[in-house]
């Protein structure tokens, strides 16, 4: 296993903003059957976690594979955590598993680890970002659940008094 490793950048642009539309398209999410179910080596369609990663058509993929630059703030061999373009709150980081889930709806008895790891992680970030007085973590789920990019993600939001409920 990879150590963790932590950094932050002050660059909050990660795309320009004509292009966030092309990027966040539902139309580029081909089906969670094409890509690796088994973080632990191949799946049963022989897919490994660096060919998912290679194939994932998402901008999430796209971010893995340094095709887009991001404001990184967490990274480990399961997940990556960076900055929100387009942030609700003062801290708005997303936190990606580095296997492409498409939604949580989706997700498998096997994402059962990298499921935790993610809220774990989203806990690591709380505190070093020094959200001491709270934060949310939210995860949507297709269309009502205003999902706009197919990779499961965690928002993690903070730094300010969040208001309830939400949307």
């Amino acid at each position: 296993m990879a150590p963790s490793r932590a950094f932050s950048s002050t660059s909050r642009s990660l795309i320009p903003m004509q292009n966030v539309n092309t990027y966040f398209s539902k139309a580029s999410y081909t089906g969670r059957r094409d890509f690796s179910r088994n973080l632990s080596g191949k799946s049963g369609g022989g897919v490994d976690l660096a060919e998912n990663i290679k194939t994932n058509p998402t901008i999430f993929g796209k971010i893995l594979r340094k095709e887009i630059p991001a404001d990184v703030v967490y990274e480990d061999d399961r997940c990556l955590a960076f900055r929100d373009i387009n942030p609700a709150a003062p801290t708005h980081i997303l936190i990606i598993p580095k296997k492409l889930i498409p939604k949580l709806s989706e997700a498998e008895e096997e994402d059962e680890a990298v499921l935790g790891h993610l809220l774990l992680t989203a806990q690591k970030i709380a505190k070093s970002e020094g959200l001491d007085e709270g934060f949310r973590t939210v995860i949507n789920t297709d269309k009502h659940g205003c999902q706009t990019v197919f990779h499961l993600h965690v928002h993690l939001i903070g730094g300010k008094q969040l208001g309830w409920p939400p949307g």
